[in-house]
């Protein structure tokens, strides 16, 4: 019988693998761009462990193994900026993307009153279009990141909290 896949809030014992996924998985995206000094390479462990402290970071686990992390913190505009999406190479194509874009969608919403969302993927990379696509996201611009490689900006408003009556 398989495991299934669950997604959780990351704690500071989760650092080194979060570091090591995305080590791995941003090797598809280096090479699409010829580019190995993209800012998820290039990241240190320190800003890493900094970031599960301070911002909203989830994993996707597989048993003991992380195999899927999303970041996501609020600006000064109280737009919810998502970054570093990543699943392990062995199991993209299952959804795992999704649950953890929405996953730090709610927890933006929800706990820190995000009105909208942002996020950025290389203009080359069509999966990752595909994906923020299908999850309702539209460009709203480019720009070129710190490494060199362009990028799409992409947003979409943030859905209103649904009320349930009670009785």
């Amino acid at each position: 019988m398989g495991m299934s896949v669950t997604i959780s809030a990351a704690s500071a014992q989760d650092v080194e693998q979060i570091f090591r996924l995305q080590y791995l998985c941003f090797q598809s995206e280096a090479e699409l761009y010829g580019n190995y000094r993209i800012d998820p390479l290039t990241q240190t462990l320190s800003s890493v462990r900094e970031e599960v402290a301070t911002d909203l970071v989830f994993v996707a686990r597989l048993g003991d193994e992380i195999v899927g992390s999303v970041r996501g913190a609020i600006d000064e505009e109280g737009t919810g900026r998502i970054g570093k999406l990543c699943v392990h190479p062995r199991l993209q194509g299952h959804g795992l993307g999704t649950r953890l874009l929405r996953a730090a969608e709610s927890a933006l919403a929800g706990e820190r009153a995000a009105t909208r969302f942002r996020l950025h993927t290389g203009e080359r990379s069509e999966g990752n279009l595909r994906l923020y696509r299908k999850a309702g996201y539209a460009r709203v611009g480019d720009t070129t990141g710190e490494d060199g490689v362009r990028l799409i900006l992409l947003e979409k408003e943030a859905a209103a909290p649904e009320f349930v009556a009670s009785a």
